[in-house]
Protein backbone atom coordinates (compact mmCIF):
# COMPACT_ATOMS: atom_id res chain seq x y z
CA UNK A 1 0.00 0.00 0.00
CA UNK A 2 1.64 3.72 -1.14
CA UNK A 3 0.94 5.80 2.05
CA UNK A 4 0.94 9.33 1.90
CA UNK A 5 3.84 11.55 3.12
CA UNK A 6 3.48 13.33 6.57
CA UNK A 7 4.10 16.63 4.69
CA UNK A 8 1.62 19.37 3.25
CA UNK A 9 1.84 22.32 1.89
CA UNK A 10 -0.83 25.62 1.93
CA UNK A 11 0.15 28.09 -0.63
CA UNK A 12 -1.70 31.21 -0.76
CA UNK A 13 -1.70 32.79 -4.12
CA UNK A 14 -1.83 36.71 -4.22
CA UNK A 15 -2.27 39.16 -7.06
CA UNK A 16 -1.97 43.35 -6.86
CA UNK A 17 -4.72 44.80 -7.80
CA UNK A 18 -6.23 48.97 -7.58
CA UNK A 19 -7.34 48.57 -4.00
CA UNK A 20 -4.24 46.93 -2.86
CA UNK A 21 -3.30 42.67 -2.15
CA UNK A 22 -6.31 39.92 -2.87
CA UNK A 23 -5.36 36.10 -1.69
CA UNK A 24 -7.24 33.77 -3.35
CA UNK A 25 -9.17 31.20 -1.48
CA UNK A 26 -10.47 27.97 -2.39
CA UNK A 27 -13.67 26.57 -1.13
CA UNK A 28 -13.59 22.25 -0.27
CA UNK A 29 -16.55 20.46 -1.61
CA UNK A 30 -18.87 19.11 1.42
CA UNK A 31 -17.30 15.67 1.24
CA UNK A 32 -14.31 17.15 2.00
CA UNK A 33 -15.60 19.79 4.86
CA UNK A 34 -17.05 22.77 2.72
CA UNK A 35 -15.05 24.73 4.37
CA UNK A 36 -12.92 27.55 2.89
CA UNK A 37 -8.71 27.57 2.48
CA UNK A 38 -5.61 28.43 0.29
CA UNK A 39 -3.90 25.40 -1.70
CA UNK A 40 -2.98 22.83 -0.11
CA UNK A 41 -1.83 18.95 -1.17
CA UNK A 42 0.72 16.69 0.54
CA UNK A 43 4.17 15.91 -1.39
CA UNK A 44 4.30 12.52 -3.16
CA UNK A 45 7.34 10.42 -2.58
CA UNK A 46 10.36 11.64 -3.35
CA UNK A 47 9.56 15.51 -4.49
CA UNK A 48 10.92 18.48 -2.85
CA UNK A 49 8.65 20.95 -0.68
CA UNK A 50 8.71 23.42 -3.73
CA UNK A 51 8.01 21.24 -6.59
CA UNK A 52 4.65 20.14 -4.35
CA UNK A 53 3.84 23.78 -4.29
CA UNK A 54 3.94 24.09 -7.68
CA UNK A 55 2.05 20.97 -8.68
CA UNK A 56 -0.97 21.51 -6.18
CA UNK A 57 -1.01 25.43 -7.22
CA UNK A 58 -0.86 24.27 -10.94
CA UNK A 59 -3.30 21.30 -10.38
CA UNK A 60 -5.54 22.92 -7.86
CA UNK A 61 -6.14 26.78 -10.21
CA UNK A 62 -4.31 26.21 -13.54
CA UNK A 63 -1.97 28.92 -12.09
CA UNK A 64 2.02 29.37 -12.75
CA UNK A 65 3.13 31.57 -10.61
CA UNK A 66 5.60 34.96 -11.08
CA UNK A 67 7.29 33.59 -8.40
CA UNK A 68 6.85 31.28 -5.47
CA UNK A 69 8.70 31.21 -2.36
CA UNK A 70 8.17 29.18 0.93
CA UNK A 71 8.13 31.21 4.45
CA UNK A 72 9.64 30.21 7.76
CA UNK A 73 6.50 29.36 8.71
CA UNK A 74 5.28 25.81 9.46
CA UNK A 75 2.88 23.71 12.29
CA UNK A 76 1.96 20.72 12.60
CA UNK A 77 -1.36 18.95 12.28
CA UNK A 78 -2.96 15.80 14.17
CA UNK A 79 -3.80 12.84 12.27
CA UNK A 80 -7.69 12.26 12.18
CA UNK A 81 -8.98 9.32 12.82
CA UNK A 82 -10.36 8.21 9.78
CA UNK A 83 -7.22 9.09 7.87
CA UNK A 84 -4.60 6.76 10.18
CA UNK A 85 -4.68 3.97 8.04
CA UNK A 86 -3.78 6.99 5.07
CA UNK A 87 -0.04 7.38 6.85
CA UNK A 88 2.57 5.27 7.43
CA UNK A 89 2.12 3.06 11.06
CA UNK A 90 2.50 5.32 13.79
CA UNK A 91 2.31 8.42 12.21
CA UNK A 92 0.33 11.20 14.17
CA UNK A 93 0.51 14.12 12.99
CA UNK A 94 2.17 15.83 9.26
CA UNK A 95 3.85 19.18 8.79
CA UNK A 96 2.24 22.26 6.84
CA UNK A 97 4.64 24.18 5.27
CA UNK A 98 3.33 27.30 3.82
CA UNK A 99 4.00 29.08 0.58
CA UNK A 100 3.34 32.75 -0.96
CA UNK A 101 2.66 32.60 -4.98
CA UNK A 102 2.58 36.06 -7.07
CA UNK A 103 0.14 35.36 -9.54
CA UNK A 104 0.29 37.80 -12.42
CA UNK A 105 -2.06 36.04 -14.89
CA UNK A 106 -5.58 37.74 -15.83
CA UNK A 107 -7.35 34.25 -16.09
CA UNK A 108 -9.53 32.80 -13.45
CA UNK A 109 -8.41 29.87 -11.55
CA UNK A 110 -9.83 26.77 -13.11
CA UNK A 111 -11.12 24.77 -9.93
CA UNK A 112 -11.71 20.70 -10.35
CA UNK A 113 -15.60 20.55 -8.97
CA UNK A 114 -14.03 17.07 -6.99
CA UNK A 115 -12.22 19.10 -4.77
CA UNK A 116 -13.92 22.85 -4.88
CA UNK A 117 -16.92 24.23 -5.08
CA UNK A 118 -16.16 28.12 -5.39
CA UNK A 119 -12.86 30.26 -5.22
CA UNK A 120 -12.81 33.65 -4.12
CA UNK A 121 -10.15 36.59 -4.22
CA UNK A 122 -10.42 39.15 -1.52
CA UNK A 123 -8.55 41.14 0.93
CA UNK A 124 -6.48 39.72 3.73
CA UNK A 125 -9.45 41.29 6.22
CA UNK A 126 -12.21 39.05 4.26
CA UNK A 127 -9.66 36.20 3.49
CA UNK A 128 -9.46 36.11 7.90
CA UNK A 129 -13.25 36.27 8.18
CA UNK A 130 -13.80 33.17 5.30
CA UNK A 131 -10.70 30.97 6.76
CA UNK A 132 -11.97 28.15 9.32
CA UNK A 133 -8.87 27.07 11.08
CA UNK A 134 -6.53 29.28 13.60
CA UNK A 135 -3.64 27.94 12.04
CA UNK A 136 -5.19 28.78 8.29
CA UNK A 137 -5.39 32.37 9.23
CA UNK A 138 -2.16 32.60 11.74
CA UNK A 139 -0.29 31.31 8.32
CA UNK A 140 -2.07 33.89 6.32
CA UNK A 141 -1.30 36.90 8.75
CA UNK A 142 2.33 35.70 8.53
CA UNK A 143 2.22 35.76 5.04
CA UNK A 144 0.26 39.17 5.10
CA UNK A 145 3.42 40.88 7.14
CA UNK A 146 5.53 39.46 4.90
CA UNK A 147 4.25 40.99 1.67
CA UNK A 148 3.60 44.83 3.40
CA UNK A 149 7.40 44.92 4.14
CA UNK A 150 7.78 44.58 0.06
Amino acid sequence: MAYRTPIQVLVYPVRHVETGMQYLLLKRTEERGGFWQGVTGHTEKGEKIIECAKRELLEETSFIPKFIFQTEYTYTIDIAKEHKNEYPPNTKEFVEHVFVARIDQKDEPAIDPNEHTEYTWCSYEEAIKLLKWDNNKKALEYCHSLLKEE
